[in-house]
């Protein structure tokens, strides 16, 4: 299969490319030449006959910085890197990059297809034909291996700004018109539901084995969409039919298994495509194994699998109390824990109120009481947003994976009007110690004496304190700033097309984790080297407190 962007970008830069390389002549720089000798007939003796060649090849590099500020530069470099065949392309080439970058890697193969364009030319002329086979013999080198297998699917419910978004090498989303070489079968599921809403996803690999390789790529798809689910939410869907096919043999079908049904559509947009790429890695190394994040996490998917939303409510409440009510549902603990984590103290009640009616209509629909359908997808809805933070937010690392603690720390925290109340309360008691001062009482000044020392022993241990928390923000900003945080975005979030809520959201916007995740501080960088938050400092605060 053959990118029809990476074409287009690809022949933008060739011509951008002859533009400046003409005008570069045109302003008198010389394209240097040697001499090269060439018999005349094969088998014949006779004089050679000699011939002058153009480097253009050397002519070429000695313009790479100013080629490297083209506009279109950048852009196919980009793809380039995704770019399945890059090193055998180099390879045929002759190119040494064995221990050169990714990036230097693309850089070299543009060279090398600038070169291959205008070889032995001194006029820089972009001809169709010559760059159109230059492409070609680029892109023939990601079909060169025999054993290369590519899996396609359908993907439901998310949208991409761009034609193509590269996730990994071997790993892209895009439309179906983007891609030549789809399997038809693939296009015509497209086409019943609309190109908007339905993209392929292409997985290709080194694998002559299908029944290794086919298992392998399933889940890997599997891994990609319960990342754009915890990116998102839980609309996106694969389809439950795929193909495969080895090196360039015929389409064959193969179950995905990917079920259930989108609702609305998830936009990525441009910006958010480098923050999507980051946080699909990091679930896919960091994703929770054998303990209770893990099986609440199942649970989250199946879930999102659900075609009925009673269904998904158990699914959903289930998921939380392993995450927040190991005592029991007997307890009553899961909706206080839950407001304390996923919304500000002042909004805790609300939601308390929110979960516990959740918990009501999960127990009427239990007993067979009928519940009014757009009830229960509200509430499914809601307790979907409130589950994907938390899971989101200890996978990247941004709560620890004890929610219990935090969450009851959280609430056994003072509020900040509490401690107003207390010095109050204190101030009204200092009149008695007023009126032996004024009385000359030799008692009363020893001890405004020794409650000054320990004022004082407090207020320099206060402005320490400040001291090193203020250290710690600042250390803490600059690890932010020097570390791109992974994880889903807090202040731009993607589109939800079709959202009953509102044209825009934010994945872990307003009811997420996100109130428990300001308590929380920088971990240590060794632990968690992508910037992720721990929750020493909020623990410190409610132990103060208390």
């Amino acid at each position: 299969m053959r990118s029809r962007q990476l074409q287009t970008v690809l022949t933008d830069y060739v011509e951008a490319a002859a533009g400046h390389l003409r005008a570069e002549v045109q302003a008198g720089a010389e394209v240097p030449f040697e001499v090269g000798s060439r018999v005349g007939r094969a088998g014949t003796r006779g004089t050679p006959l000699y011939c002058y060649r153009a480097l253009t090849g050397e002519f070429i590099d000695e313009r790479e910085a100013a080629l490297k500020r083209l506009p279109c530069h950048a852009e196919a470099a980009k793809l380039l890197e995704g770019f399945d065949g890059l090193e055998r392309y180099l390879a045929n080439a002759g190119a040494d990059v064995a221990h050169a970058t990714r990036r230097a890697r693309a850089r070299a193969a543009m060279r090398l297809l600038l070169e291959d364009v205008f070889q032995e030319q001194t006029d820089f002329q972009a001809r169709p034909d010559r760059v159109r086979a230059a492409i070609e013999r680029l892109e023939h080198s990601a079909f060169a291996s025999p054993s290369q297998l590519t899996l396609v699917a359908t993907l439901h419910g998310l949208a991409i700004c761009s034609p193509e978004l590269q996730l990994a090498k071997g790993l892209v989303i895009a439309h179906p018109e983007a891609i030549e070489g789809v399997p038809q079968g693939a296009l015509a599921a497209s086409a019943e539901a609309g190109a908007d809403s339905h993209l392929l996803v292409v997985h290709t690999t080194e694998q002559d084995d299908a029944r290794e390789g086919v298992p392998r790529g399933r889940q890997l798809l599997r891994d990609l969409l319960r990342a754009l689910r915890l990116f998102g939410d839980g609309r996106v869907a694969l389809g439950a039919l795929g193909w495969f096919r080895i090196a360039a043999g015929t389409w064959a079908p193969v179950a995905i298994g990917g079920g259930g049904r989108r609702h609305g559509t998830l936009v990525v947009t441009i910006e958010q495509e480098d923050e999507l790429r980051a946080f699909r890695n990091l679930v896919a190394r960091r994703a929770p194994k054998g303990d209770e994040v893990a099986w609440a996490l199942r649970r989250f998917e199946l879930g999102c699998e659900r075609d009925a939303a009673h269904e998904a409510l158990t699914d959903h409440v289930v998921a939380l109390r392993a995450l927040l009510e190991p005592e029991g549902p007997a307890s009553g603990l899961l909706a206080g824990r839950v407001a304390a984590l996923c919304a500000a103290p002042e909004g805790r009640a609300q939601l308390s109120e929110r979960v516990a009616e959740a918990l009501a209509v999960e127990r009427s629909l239990i007993a067979g009481t009928s519940v009014k359908p757009a009830t229960v997808r509200a509430l499914v809805d809601e307790l979907s947003a409130h589950l994907r933070a938390l899971l989101s937010d200890v996978i990247c690392g941004h709560l620890d994976s004890d929610l219990v603690t935090l969450a009851d720390e959280l609430l056994l925290a003072p509020a900040d009007g509490e401690d107003v109340a207390e010095a109050d309360c204190a101030g009204g008691d200092a009149k008695p110690e007023l009126e032996g001062k004024a009385q000359g009482d030799p008692q009363a000044e020893a001890d405004d004496e020794a409650e000054a020392d320990v004022d004082d022993e407090a207020e320099v241990d206060g402005e320490d304190e400040a001291e090193v928390d203020g250290e710690a923000d600042v250390d803490d900003e600059a690890e932010v700033d020097g570390v791109a945080e992974v994880g889903p975005p807090r202040s731009a979030g993607p589109v939800y097309a079709g959202s009953s809520t509102g044209a825009e959201a934010e994945p872990g916007d307003g009811a997420t984790s996100r109130a428990a995740a300001d308590e929380a501080d920088e971990g240590d960088e060794a632990d968690d080297p992508v910037g992720a938050r721990s929750v020493k400092r909020s623990r410190r605060r409610a132990v103060k407190r208390r």
